[in-house]
């Protein structure tokens, strides 16, 4: 697949964040780092224990400015590649998509961009 094949096909759009990361899956914790977010998942550095897999079902925490501001979120991997795991949200509390829509929206330049997300979401 292309990237422009990719870009078409992506409905949300992603912005560069950095920021540790929990990832909980099979009763363990994973600790990472965050490459990007947006309001339907995240791209996250693979763990260099990591043994997921695509399909699976885990739980993303993300620490943003201190550790008592997390954005919590049910997910699923959704892909594996190079050293990068996609993870599709699919499911998230009130104030975590609150946080994370106020992290978007400080973070996009273009206010439209922001309303069609929030509408893509349904």
């Amino acid at each position: 697949m292309s990237d422009t094949d990719s870009s078409e096909r992506r409905r949300f759009h992603r912005i560069l964040f950095d920021a540790p990361v929990r990832m909980e899956l099979n009763k363990r914790t994973y600790q990472s780092n965050l490459l990007d977010i947006s309001l339907k998942g995240a791209l996250v550095k693979i763990p260099s224990e990591w043994t997921g897999q695509v399909g699976d079902n885990l739980v993303l925490r993300i620490s943003l400015d201190d550790a008592d501001t997390v954005i919590t979120m049910q997910a699923v991997c959704a892909h594996i590649e190079e050293k990068r795991i996609g993870v599709l949200c699919k499911e998230i509390d009130m104030e975590s998509i609150s946080l994370l829509r106020r992290l978007v929206e400080l973070n996009l330049a273009d206010h439209e961009i922001l309303n069609r997300d929030l509408e893509a979401l349904g």
